[in-house]
């Protein structure tokens, strides 16, 4: 397959501007500018046929689409970038190696402004390791440039007020049309900006400086931006750090949450910082996902590049794979439930407050061969009475306890049986 050059003339054109870059502020025309565009004037609209309007270009699930900018928001150290680099070597290659199936075979290129060149290298072939690759699987299709060697800063303020680097912006189009790039992936955002990151103004010129580039291009553009402290609480792309103009320009967002304490010991799981669930925040020209949140989880995939091989001495980095949370239906048969239905026929009355000393779940795991301590085993039951109550194999009744106080009981609702029984 032939390699297409890249063309690796940005880093020259933004040192060739020197520390003091000329880049021209924004302001009003005078009167006797010419006009920069043609005079406005209404267009009117003149009627298509429905089936002859191209259909939208998505190019990873509803997130990525060309044309528009995409956001990605996450708290530091979950596995943002570890995400985005599988997502790219998937748009590569075509293949879907995280659960999100790209929509045919692409170029992407991967600025990352924060790492250096080598560990880009370690994240890049992790992850190429894990999943099996080799050279001709990426075929000349994956650009990564680090902003240690290339600083890609396409605005800033001063008491000038604000600046756009018109000639670093050219560079950065001119590099997308000759190698016919895709996906341009900017980690994360601050970084490509030395702007008030609370200036809404400011932010929104940022960010429709990437959509232009989205738009002239015909290519898709992820920003992955940080969130603010939310002081242990769950993170929404409402909680993206700064002004909130980058979200209002974005045509699809997401989220990254990591798996809490509680959570992992819920599902046993050993390690829940290893784990993290990424949501759809904002979707404007997809419906919302129907699949809900994904779950991945961070492998750790040795390089081998110790002395002599060893890998006990060499680099371990993380690479994102996905990840499916505990089924509670997984090994739960038929008889199961028949069992569980005898066992709360047997005693009671049978609270639904798990709380309670009398808990429905008690006989029910009993009957599951379960322990309703267990924080596991307890929830692995919850879930499956929440199905069986919505399937009616279990019904929840008005009751009096103990205290001659109204309380929600469970009782067995409909016979669980072979279907046509």
């Amino acid at each position: 397959m032939r390699h297409e050059p890249f063309a690796d003339d940005l880093g020259e054109a933004l040192r060739a501007l020197g520390p003091e870059r000329a880049w021209p502020p924004l302001r009003r025309p005078a009167e006797d500018d010419p006009p920069a565009r043609p005079a406005i004037r209404a267009t009117r609209f003149e009627w298509i046929e429905p089936a002859s309007i191209p259909v939208r270009e998505w190019l990873l699930g509803r997130h990525l689409i060309r044309k528009f900018i995409s956001a990605t928001v996450s708290p530091g150290g979950i596995g943002k970038s570890s995400l985005v680099i599988a997502e790219a070597l998937s748009m590569v290659t075509g293949r879907d190696l995280i659960g999100s199936q790209p929509h045919g075979r692409f170029k992407v290129w991967y600025i990352n402004l924060e790492d250096p060149m080598d560990e880009l290298q370690r994240r890049v072939m992790a992850t190429a390791l894990h999943y099996e690759l080799d050279d001709s699987d990426l075929a000349g299709r994956l650009f990564v440039n680090s902003g240690r060697d290339t600083r890609v800063v396409v605005a800033e303020q001063n008491r000038a007020g604000l600046m756009i680097a018109h000639p670093i912006i050219e560079q950065i189009r001119a590099t997308i049309l000759a190698n016919v790039i895709d996906v341009l992936i900017i980690d994360p955002f601050v970084s490509s900006h030395g702007c008030n990151e609370n200036d809404n103004g400011a932010i929104n010129a940022v960010a429709t400086v990437w959509a232009e580039i989205a738009d002239h291009c015909g290519c898709a553009v992820e920003l992955v931006h940080h969130a603010r402290k939310t002081g242990g609480n769950e993170v929404t792309v409402e909680d993206s750090r700064g002004a909130s103009a980058l979200l209002s320009k974005a045509r699809a967002a997401r989220v990254l949450n990591p798996m809490s304490r509680e959570e992992g010991e819920r599902l046993g799981v050993e390690q829940p910082r290893l784990h993290f669930r990424v949501d759809g925040g904002k979707a404007n020209l997809a419906p919302p996902a129907s699949d809900g949140s994904k779950w991945f989880k961070l492998a750790s995939v040795p390089l081998g590049n110790g002395p002599l091989g060893l890998l006990d001495y060499g680099d371990s980095v993380g690479v994102v794979t996905a990840w499916e949370k505990p089924d509670p239906f997984e090994s739960v048969t038929l008889a199961d439930l028949q069992a569980a239905q005898a066992a709360v026929r047997a005693g009671g009355p049978w609270r639904e407050n798990v709380q309670a000393r009398d808990w429905v779940g008690r006989p029910i795991a009993h009957a599951l061969r379960l322990n309703p301590d267990d924080k596991r085993d307890r929830e692995k039951v919850k879930g499956l009475l929440r199905a069986w109550i919505g399937n009616g194999m279990f019904v929840v009744v008005t009751g009096i306890d103990e205290k001659r106080k109204p309380r929600p009981f469970v009782e067995v609702g409909k016979a669980a049986s072979h279907e046509g029984d």
